[in-house]
C-alpha cells in the first residue's frame, strides 16, 4: 500500500477479505419467438419472449378440462339429442332449395319431391311455413270478422283465441301426424325417416297461407271452392310422395295411402270450418 497526500492506492494485488472483480459479460441477446397475426397464440411460447414463465404445476385447471356430464359437442347417443347440433344440420339450407321444394308442393302431381329431399331433408321450411300459417291464419281472421262486423254496425272484439288455436292445429299437425305415420310403417317393416316425415308434411302446408289469404271475397260458396282446392293438392301431395315407399309394405299399401290422403283433406274442412268461416 503506498498513500501520498490525501489519496490512498492499493497495490495489484490480493487483500484478504476482498470482493473479485466480475467480468463484463458483454451484450446480452433476447430471443423472441415468431408471430404472426394469422398465428395468434405463438406455437410453442407462451408470449412474445421465448421461455417466458408458465403456471405453477399445482395450478388448478378445473375450468380448462371437460366436465363429466356437460353439454359438450362430444357426447353421443341420447344425450346428443338435446343439444342444438344435433339439429343444425337440418336447418342448413339456401334459400333457392327452400323456393324449390315450395313449386313442388305446388304441383302435387309430380311426386317426386321424396326423391329430392331424400339426401337433405330440412325442418327450416316447414317451421316457417307453420309459423307463416300462424300469422296469416289470425292476421286474415281478425280482418274479415272486423269487416263483417262494421258493414253490419255490430260490435266487434277481438278473438286472441284464434292465435293459440291455430298455433296448436298447424305445429301439432306437423309433428303428430309424422310421429304416427313413422310408427305405423315402422310397424308394417316399411320404415322411412322422421325428420324426412316432417319435412313432406310441412311444406304440404304451403297451399294454405295463399288460400286463407283468398279467404277474404265475402261469398261462402267461394270459400268452400278455395278450401276443398287446397286441401286436395295438399293431399294428393303427400299421398303421391309416400306412394311408392308405402307398396313395400305388402297389400295393405293402399289403405295406408288412402287414409293419409282421407287425413290431409279432413285437415281442410276443419280450417274451412273455423278459419274460412266468418260468424256475426
Amino acid at each position: 500500500m503506498m498513500s501520498g497526500g490525501n489519496y490512498t492506492s492499493l497495490d495489484n494485488q490480493k487483500v484478504s477479505g476482498s470482493v473479485p472483480a466480475v467480468p463484463d459479460p458483454g451484450q446480452v441477446t433476447v430471443k423472441f419467438a415468431d408471430s404472426t397475426l394469422q398465428t395468434f397464440p405463438p406455437s410453442g411460447a407462451q408470449g412474445k419472449i421465448s421461455g417466458a414463465s408458465r403456471p405453477p404445476r399445482d395450478a388448478d385447471d378445473t375450468f380448462s378440462k371437460p366436465v363429466a356430464g356437460s353439454d359438450e359437442p362430444q357426447q353421443s347417443g341420447w344425450f346428443r339429442t338435446f343439444t342444438v347440433a344435433a339439429y343444425k344440420l337440418y336447418f342448413d339450407v339456401d334459400t333457392s332449395d327452400v323456393v324449390e321444394r315450395i313449386k313442388d308442393s305446388l304441383f302435387p302431381f309430380r311426386g317426386t319431391f321424396n326423391e329430392k329431399t331424400s339426401s337433405n331433408p330440412d325442418l327450416y321450411g316447414p317451421f316457417w311455413i307453420c309459423t307463416t300459417l300462424i300469422f296469416v291464419a289470425a292476421s286474415i281472421g281478425t280482418f274479415v270478422t272486423y269487416l263483417a262486423h262494421k258493414l253490419k254496425k255490430k260490435e266487434w272484439n277481438y278473438d286472441i283465441n284464434l292465435v293459440t288455436w291455430s298455433a296448436g292445429v298447424f305445429y301439432g299437425y306437423v309433428t303428430i301426424v309424422p310421429l304416427v305415420l313413422y310408427v305405423i310403417l315402422k310397424y308394417f317393416s316399411a320404415p322411412s325417416g322422421l325428420v324426412q316425415l316432417f319435412c313432406l308434411y310441412g311444406y304440404s302446408l304451403f297451399v294454405f297461407i295463399p288460400a286463407l289469404c283468398l279467404s277474404v271475397v265475402p261469398l261462402e260458396i267461394f270459400r268452400w271452392v278455395v278450401a276443398g282446392i287446397a286441401g286436395l293438392m295438399s293431399a294428393t301431395f303427400v299421398a303421391l310422395n309416400l306412394r311408392a315407399h308405402i307398396k313395400s309394405a305388402g297389400e295393405r299399401w293402399f289403405i295406408i295411402v288412402a287414409g293419409i290422403f282421407l287425413l290431409q283433406l279432413a285437415l281442410s274442412v276443419v280450417l274451412k270450418l273455423y278459419l274460412f268461416t266468418v260468424t256475426v
